[in-house]
Parts: C-alpha cells; sequence; structure tokens
C-alpha cells in the first residue's frame, strides 16, 4: 500500500517527523506531497519548496528512513477544488489512503472516494509550524520544536533572518496602506 501525505511543512517539525514514521509503519511507502509549493517568502509560508524538500530529506536521512519507501514531491495550488484532487494525481504516483488534517483537503479526497485517515496530531498545542513560526519571530527556543536537520536547513539559508524581514515588511506595508486608507 502507498500512502498520501500532504502538509505544508512551514517548516517540517518533530510533529511531521512522528506522522512520517507511523505512516512507514503501516505502509510500503509515503508520498509526502509539499502543498503550496509555489508559496514562499511570507509570514505563513516563509520556506520555499526546495527548503522544505531539503527539510524532510535531510530528516528521514538522519533517521535512518530507508527513502527508496519514501517520494517527495510539491504540489502547487491550483485554486480550483473541484479539479484538486484530479491535479494532485496528476502529479504523484498512485495512492491508496491519504493522511490529512486540513478539512477542505480531508473533505476533497473523501469525496474523490479515497480512504482518508485524519492523521493524530502529535503535541499539537508543541509542534505547529505557526508555533514555530511565532517563537522564531519573539526570540523564543524554536530549535526543540523541529529535527536537527531542519534547524540546520534554516541557518543555512538564513531563514530567522527572513522571516524576521517578511514580518517588518508586513508591518511597513500595513502602515502604508492605513496612512493611505485615512488620506
Amino acid at each position: 500500500m502507498r500512502a498520501l501525505y500532504i502538509g505544508r511543512f512551514q517548516p517540517f517539525h518533530l510533529g511531521h517527523l512522528h506522522i512520517v514514521k507511523y505512516i512507514l509503519e503501516v505502509s510500503k511507502e509515503v508520498i509526502i506531497a509539499i502543498g503550496s509549493s509555489q508559496v514562499s517568502h511570507t509570514v505563513h509560508n516563509p520556506f520555499t519548496a526546495g527548503e522544505r524538500f531539503l527539510m524532510i530529506k535531510k530528516t528521514l536521512e538522519t533517521e535512518g528512513v530507508d527513502l527508496r519507501r519514501v517520494h517527495i514531491l510539491p504540489v502547487p495550488d491550483i485554486y480550483r477544488n473541484a479539479l484538486w484532487v484530479k491535479h494532485v494525481e496528476t502529479i504523484t504516483p498512485p495512492f491508496d489512503v491519504v493522511y490529512a488534517n486540513e478539512p477542505v483537503t480531508v473533505r476533497l479526497f473523501k469525496e474523490s472516494n479515497y480512504n482518508v485517515k485524519v492523521t493524530a496530531l502529535y503535541k499539537r498545542n508543541v509542534y505547529s509550524g505557526e508555533e514555530i513560526r511565532n517563537r522564531i519571530l519573539e526570540n523564543k527556543d524554536w530549535e526543540i520544536l523541529v529535527p536537527k536537520a531542519t534547524v540546520e536547513v534554516i541557518k543555512d539559508i538564513d531563514g530567522v533572518a527572513r522571516l524576521l524581514e517578511i514580518i517588518k515588511s508586513d508591518k511597513k506595508e500595513t502602515s502604508y496602506q492605513e496612512m493611505t486608507n485615512s488620506i
């Protein structure tokens, strides 16, 4: 059985790793679909698809996962829900089961008659991309929430500085919009 696991992985954290390991216990192979792969350099999506690919691949290598059982693929958004499952099917190898948490994703795959497993979120109050990005922005310890390989990729790309620059830029743009709206 081949499973599809969809996520944005912004960044790839220990909760994601836990789910990938679980999927590999119950499936022969896993396709890790990097969702919203066309989006980067925003507060909610600071990392590129290539950077997320490296986070995942290097982490799995470090963890001793047999990469012959793993396919990591970018999946860009098409903004047409009625066509999205077919879009995913054209990008990925065939799969039998889908692991996802995002409600629209779950609904779309169920409507396309896939067996969908809503993954038990592993310590969701701690392991979430939003929590990690917030900790980076607040200069709090974020490295304990991600695998060492993810930390290395973020440091190699100067990801902390990028996220700080993005938030400053967003604040400037918001201030400018507020100023022009009041004229």
